[in-house]
């Protein structure tokens, strides 16, 4: 389990570690990860956080998607556009100015759909918003 902080919410999410152990590895050892949350300019209502500046292994496409449900944390290490990690709060499709691309589904974030909207809307509304991501109890 993770803890994403932004603001004064404390979001967490199970990691998916059958599904992409891999991707999972390389997170965690990311982990405590202090960034941005911004929102997306092609994807649709989702949030991310730019981790282009970390040096990131090659990493397998394991578990991937373009099409998240709200919640699905995606690990995009950087094919075709920046490295990021994508936070859909609904409807997304994800794409950059490159075209659509597919991001490792790693974890998922326990948060209703509400709450993830109401995120989405503050990054939109209020621009970036400072993130802290670190490990959680298990």
């Amino acid at each position: 389990m993770i803890e994403i902080q932004t603001d004064n919410t404390t979001y967490t999410a199970e990691l998916h570690e059958e599904r992409a152990p891999e991707t999972v590895s390389v997170f965690r050892e990311m982990l405590p990860l202090r960034s941005e949350l911004m929102h997306v300019r092609w994807s649709g209502i989702a949030t991310w956080i730019n981790i282009d500046e970390i040096d990131i292994p090659d990493l397998p496409r394991e578990n991937h998607t373009t099409y998240p449900s709200r919640g699905d944390l995606l690990f995009y290490p950087g094919y075709r556009n920046d490295a990021e990690i994508l936070l859909p709060c609904g409807p997304t499709c994800f794409k950059s100015q490159a075209g659509e691309l597919a991001g490792n589904h790693f974890a998922t974030v326990n948060a209703s759909a509400e709450t993830l909207r109401q995120l989405e809307q503050k990054t939109l509304r209020d621009g970036i918003q400072e993130v802290v991501i670190r490990e959680g109890d298990r």
